[in-house]
Formats: C-alpha cells, sequence, structure tokens
C-alpha cells in the first residue's frame, strides 16, 4: 500500500494509538478512509475526464485533416467542372445540329420512296 511495508504501517498505528489515544482511534481511522476513498474517486473523474478530452481533441484532429481534404478535392473538381461545362457544350451544339440533319434527311427518303 502506497509503497510502505508492514513495519511502516505498524509503526504508524503505534504513534496514531499514542497521540490519538483508543478513543478516538477508530474515528480518526474512518475520517482517514474516506478521504482516501475520495481522493481515490477524485483521481479516476480526473483521469476519465483526461482521456476524453484526449479522444476528443484526436477527433478533432481528424475531422480536420478530413476537411483539409475535401476542401482540396473541391477546388481539383471546379476545375475539372469549368473543362467539362465548356467540352460538353460545344459538344452538345456540334452533335445536335448533325442529328437534326439525319432525321431530315431520312424524312426526305422515306417521303420520296412513298412517292415512288
Amino acid at each position: 500500500m502506497f509503497g510502505m511495508g508492514f513495519t511502516e504501517i505498524l509503526m504508524i498505528a503505534i504513534v496514531a494509538i499514542l497521540f490519538l489515544g483508543p478513543d478516538k482511534l477508530p474515528d480518526a481511522m474512518v475520517k482517514v478512509a474516506k478521504f482516501i476513498k475520495g481522493a481515490k474517486n477524485a483521481l479516476t473523474e480526473a483521469k476519465s475526464a483526461i482521456d476524453s478530452e484526449i479522444k476528443i481533441s484526436e477527433l478533432k484532429e481528424e475531422a480536420l485533416s478530413y476537411k483539409a481534404k475535401l476542401d482540396e478535392a473541391s477546388r481539383e473538381l471546379q476545375g475539372f467542372k469549368n473543362i467539362d461545362s465548356i467540352d460538353s457544350i460545344t459538344s452538345t451544339k456540334q452533335v445536335e445540329p448533325k442529328q437534326d440533319e439525319n432525321i431530315s434527311i431520312k424524312k426526305r427518303e422515306d417521303k420520296k420512296e412513298d412517292s415512288k
């Protein structure tokens, strides 16, 4: 207990009996036991609070790293978005007239066949 051997504990008990007397010793022992129990509980609570704070700070750091990665990826995608939108606009304009021409050519051919 606290790095003390049996002889040290025995010496403390003898000194306590001499100073406090047999009448007050049980009361003092109960108070000391309550104090030690309270100190242990306080240390346990402090340790759990520190552990939870460490976990929270680790989670916060991890979340910030994910946020930085997402920001970087979104910046890259914005560059691709501008390029893709320009390409799609020009390619759409080129495809649409060709399709219209093909449809009108097929209609003309169908009309010629029907008239024959």
